[in-house]
C-alpha cells in the first residue's frame, strides 16, 4: 500500500489510455507495475517506490463504450523532476493492459507545489484585504498630524460655521466644511466656511472688521458665488481654483500657489468682462485707500418701452439686436450666433432684443459682457442679475 503523505507530493502524472476490450481498475494498475518492472533499474522500480512512499496511490477512472475501454491515470510522486519524467516515459511503453492491446499517452506532468503556491498567493491577497485597522508607520504618522491640525475646527456664529483661527486681520472664506479641513491640513488656519452658496450674516459682520479673501471652486458655480458674496459683503480679494477643480480636491502645494495669485475684486470682474458689475459692498470701505466703484447701472426710465418697440420691429427675423447704453444699435446678428458675437464686441452692450429663446449659453455671455436688460419670447433660465422682459 502507498505510504506517501499528501503534503509530500511534488508532481502529478496525468495520462490517458485506451484499450480494445473490457477492463477493470486492477488490470490497469497491474500493467503499470508489471510492464515497467526492470525498465529503469531497481532504484526506479514503481512497486518499490510506492512501498518507500515516493509514489502515492495511483488513481484510475474507467469508461466503457461498446468493446472499448478508455480512461485516465493519475500517478502522484515525491521524486524530483528528472525521476518523475522517467517514470512518465516508462508508463507510455505499456502496450497491453490485461488481455487487451492498449495505448497510454502522458497528457501532462503537473507541478503540485506550483498550484499550491498560486493558491497561497491568491489567499494571502484576500486575507490582506480583510485585515482591519492595519497601517504602516507613515500612514499612522499622517493620521496623527491631520488629527492635530483639524482638532481645532470651531463652530462660529449663530449659524455654527466651521472655522479655524479667526483672530488675525485676514480671513479666507470658502464654501464648505471639506474646504476648511483641506486648507487647515495644508497649514492655512485663518479660514471659515459659508456652508452653502448663501452668505451667512456672521461672515457679513466679519467683513466689516477684517480683510476677506473669497476662495471658490473653479467652475460656473464658483463665479456665481463670487457675484452673490461681493454684493452683500466687503471683499478684498478673490481666489479661484483651477478650472474644473474644487477647493477640497486641491493639494497643499496647489492651495498655497493659488492663494499667492489672489487678485482684487475689481480686477477679477474686469478680467471676466464685467465692466458694469463693480462690487456692491453695502458698507463703506474703512481700510481701503481707494473709493468703491459705482454700483450696477440702473435701468433708465423709458428704456423698457424703447426695447419693446425695437423687439416688435425685429420680431420674425430670428435675429438678436445688440444695443448700447443710449439704446442705439451696435449690431444685429443671427440669434444662433449671438453668443459668439458678444465676445467679439469692442463696445459694452447694454441691452439685447432677442427674437427667439434666451439660452443658458447666451445668458452667460451676456452677463460676462456686462449686459443690463434683455427682452425675449422665452427664457431657458431666470437665474440672473440682468433685468429680463418677457413678451
Amino acid at each position: 500500500m502507498a505510504k506517501i503523505s499528501p503534503v509530500s507530493i511534488k508532481y502529478m502524472i496525468h495520462a490517458n489510455f485506451s484499450a480494445e476490450g473490457a477492463l477493470e481498475k486492477p488490470d490497469v494498475i497491474g500493467a503499470l507495475f508489471g510492464q515497467t518492472e526492470g525498465l529503469l533499474g531497481s532504484e526506479l522500480e514503481m512497486r518499490e517506490l510506492q512501498k518507500e512512499g515516493k509514489i502515492g496511490r495511483i488513481e484510475v477512472e474507467l469508461q466503457r463504450s461498446d468493446r472499448k475501454t478508455t480512461g485516465i491515470i493519475k500517478i502522484p510522486t515525491a521524486l524530483d523532476q528528472s525521476e518523475t519524467t522517467l517514470i512518465a516515459a516508462a508508463v507510455e511503453t505499456i502496450e497491453r493492459i490485461g488481455p487487451s492491446d492498449a495505448q497510454i499517452e502522458v497528457e501532462r506532468i503537473e507541478d503540485v507545489r506550483g498550484s499550491k503556491r498560486d493558491y497561497i498567493i491568491e489567499r494571502a491577497k484576500k486575507l490582506m484585504g480583510e485585515i482591519k485597522g492595519s497601517a504602516d508607520s507613515r500612514e499612522i504618522s499622517n493620521q496623527i498630524k491631520d488629527s492635530a491640525k483639524t482638532s481645532d475646527v470651531i463652530e462660529y456664529g449663530n449659524e455654527k460655521l466651521p472655522a479655524g483661527d479667526l483672530s488675525g486681520n485676514e480671513i479666507i472664506v470658502v464654501e464648505g466644511r471639506a474646504d476648511v479641513l483641506n486648507l487647515i491640513r495644508s497649514g492655512v488656519r485663518n479660514v471659515i466656511a459659508m456652508n452653502g452658496t448663501k452668505l451667512p450674516e456672521s461672515i457679513k459682520e466679519l467683513s466689516k472688521e477684517k480683510d476677506i479673501t473669497l476662495f471658490v471652486d473653479g467652475d460656473r458655480g464658483g463665479e456665481l458665488i463670487v457675484r452673490n458674496v461681493v454684493d452683500n459683503a466687503r471683499i478684498k480679494d478673490i481666489v479661484v481654483a483651477p478650472d474644473g477643480k474644487e477647493v477640497e480636491e486641491l493639494t497643499g502645494k496647489e492651495i498655497l500657489m493659488n492663494l499667492r495669485r489672489r487678485i482684487p475684486v475689481e480686477e477679477f470682474f474686469s478680467k471676466r468682462r464685467y465692466p458694469s458689475r463693480a462690487p456692491n459692498y453695502g458698507y463703506e470701505r474703512q481700510s481701503r485707500h481707494e473709493e468703491p466703484k459705482e454700483h450696477i447701472t440702473e435701468i433708465k426710465s423709458g428704456d423698457e418701452e424703447k426695447l419693446k418697440k425695437i423687439f416688435k420691429e425685429n420680431e420674425g427675423s430670428e435675429k438678436t439686436v445688440i444695443l448700447d447704453k443710449n439704446m442705439n444699435e451696435i449690431k444685429k446678428v443671427s440669434t444662433k450666433s449671438a453668443a459668439g458675437s458678444l465676445k467679439r464686441l469692442d463696445k459694452v452692450p447694454y441691452a439685447l432684443a432677442i427674437d427667439g429663446t434666451l439660452t443658458n449659453h447666451l445668458l452667460k455671455d451676456a452677463e460676462e459682457a456686462g449686459c443690463q436688460i434683455i427682452i425675449a419670447k422665452n427664457f431657458a433660465t431666470t437665474d440672473t442679475k440682468i433685468k429680463l422682459i418677457s413678451v
